[in-house]
């Protein structure tokens, strides 16, 4: 699998595993998002210095202007957004990456509003270490 056809194979299968993910409602917001962001580690790493994947690091990633991460091939979509990443943009761009920007390469969506937020929350936590 290589290319789009790849991206799109292993989008899918983790738009579903993301529908099926339960959240149970005594966790905590971050400890939800960590049970969310499994999905995601098929493409991102979190910690400080650590490589990107298919996706982008996400270390630093509050208050930073989207594909600004040095060294990461963003689609020109994502570099022309004129995003810069907090709570409401994220949880924006989250609920539908395509229909937010046009042309990026993300494509896995997090529909749930509760499981972005606590995906957003446990991201917060995790990407200012």
């Amino acid at each position: 699998m290589t290319g789009r056809i790849g991206l799109l194979l292993i989008a899918t299968a983790a738009t579903m595993v993301l529908a099926g993910t339960q959240l149970s409602a005594q966790q905590s917001a971050p400890a939800a998002g960590a049970q969310v962001f499994a999905t995601c580690r098929a493409c991102h790493t979190l910690g400080k210095g650590q490589r990107s994947g298919l996706g982008p690091n996400l270390n630093g990633l509050f208050g930073r202007q989207a594909a600004s991460l040095p060294g990461y091939n963003y689609s020109p979509a994502l570099k022309k957004s004129g995003i810069r990443w907090d709570d409401k943009s994220l949880d924006t761009f989250l609920a539908a990456p395509t229909k937010q920007v046009p042309g990026t390469r993300m494509v896995v969506r997090v529909d749930d509003p509760k499981k972005r937020a606590a995906l957003i929350a446990y991201l917060k936590a995790e990407t200012a270490k």
